[in-house]
């Protein structure tokens, strides 16, 4: 068994306000708490890993690249499949937060070297 507090987890902050935490970092799979600031879209992105995002507060909409969108709530999840171009946008004023499960697992890394 492997145990991470979220006050030791790895973070990173990519923008302003926008916070990811690495609650899970191995091979097979890993997850990422996020706070997500108000009014927030992340670029629209691929990935080759499978992906879940679980919205646990707020209201985020899940965009597709050809247009297609839904509303998650608390509770609610999407799922992405590997190379699938998406992205979350935080529709409300206030932050919301969710996490996000990638299988296979992903380094968080991909933050640090990631383009911006």
């Amino acid at each position: 068994m492997k145990v991470i507090h979220m006050n030791e987890a790895e973070r990173y902050e990519p923008e302003n306000g926008w916070m990811r935490a690495s609650t899970c970092s191995e091979k097979n799979i890993s997850v990422e708490y996020f706070i997500k600031p108000p009014r927030h879209v992340s670029p629209l992105h691929q990935h080759p890993q499978e992906q879940v995002c679980v919205v646990f507060k707020g209201k985020m909409r899940i965009n597709g690249a050809g247009g297609e969108e839904s509303l998650l709530e608390p509770g609610d999840a999407a799922y992405f499949g590997a190379g699938e171009p998406h992205s979350i946008e935080n529709i409300l004023d206030r932050e919301s937060i969710g996490i996000d499960i990638f299988v296979p697992g992903r380094s968080f890394d991909f933050w640090l070297k990631r383009k911006t």
